[in-house]
């Protein structure tokens, strides 16, 4: 069922944290504001297109020409991948890295907690379409809360009577103020497949750092890590429960252009780390199991 502009203001808004937009084309965002920090959570595909402190450059980036149309992915902020990340592994007609975050979501609640914390909860709308490429019985939630940090819970939960896989990731885009000069610590040492290099094993030395195209996914990696920015002269620090890859992309100047909603030079503005379950990392789900892809995301000064 879609939820209109009036519904949600009456139902779930609050005043001075929780307001509700409906832009031309019909799509509806949320406002969310507390003391410490601010976002705006767009109702399709419960996307947070921005999140950041008060009083200092935002922490997650979307395009200057990301395109805010019905049944399309937003190029940027955080968007949801499920229930399988990448390609899907037998029908390559099926949209890649899942359908959640192209299709509508619904608000099930919004709620302050102690501290000045704003809660939302959403649920994915299931319909014949969706029912179409998925055809198990999951119910899939989606917990935001935000204060000093912004921590993100994707739930889902086996509702029916055999076994489920599924590979999901919280597709995040940070915002760096150039990611030539950024640094991403706590994959030393780990393994992983180099898409840029035909899916090549790699192992990882040292820190993470980017002056080309770098699309890769660290296998078997449950670790937190941070994103060093000595421009914005603060760490992104991304804690995580519930995933074992971590993905790290950046697509760089040619396949940036190729793309063509990135905005103008904005692959060096922007770094995806992406806590994920990914190629041998999927996750087998028994009848009325769940479970939760949990992060945080806070920041730390490098003064």
């Amino acid at each position: 069922m879609t939820q209109n502009l009036n519904e949600l203001n009456k139902k779930y808004a609050i005043a001075g944290h929780v307001a509700f937009k409906q832009a031309e084309n019909g799509l509806i965002s949320i406002e969310v504001t507390n003391a410490c920090s601010s976002a705006t959570i767009q109702l399709q595909g419960a996307n947070i297109s921005r999140w950041g402190l008060a009083d200092q450059p935002a922490v997650i980036w979307v395009s200057d020409d990301a395109v805010f149309a019905a049944g399309k992915s937003l190029r940027g902020g955080v968007p949801i991948c499920w229930p399988w990340f990448g390609a899907h592994e037998s029908d390559a007609s099926l949209p890649g890295h899942g359908f959640a975050r192209t299709v509508p979501w619904q608000l099930v609640e919004t709620k302050l907690l102690n501290d000045d914390v704003v809660q939302l909860v959403f649920s994915i709308v299931n319909n014949d379409a969706t029912r179409a490429m998925w055809p198990h019985a999951t119910e899939l939630n989606y917990v935001v809360t935000m204060g000093q940090s912004l921590e993100l819970d994707l739930v889902t939960h086996n509702t029916g009577s055999t076994a489920v896989t599924i590979g999901d990731a919280l597709h995040t885009y940070f915002n760096v103020s150039d990611v030539r000069h950024v640094a991403v610590q706590g994959l030393d040492g780990c393994e992983y497949l180099d898409k840029v290099d035909g899916f090549k094993s790699k192992r990882q030395t040292g820190a993470v750092t980017i002056n080309e195209e770098v699309d890769r996914v660290y296998l078997d990696t449950s670790a937190d890590c941070l994103i060093e920015d000595p421009g914005f002269k603060r760490r992104i620090v991304i804690a995580k429960r519930g995933s074992h890859s971590t993905v790290v992309w950046n697509p760089w100047l040619e396949t940036a252009t190729k793309m063509g909603d990135l905005g103008k030079d904005g692959y060096l503005h922007m770094l995806c780390v992406e806590s994920a379950n990914a190629v041998t990392d999927v996750v087998k789900l028994d009848p009325g199991e769940e479970h939760h892809l949990w992060v945080s995301y806070s920041v730390e000064s490098m003064d």
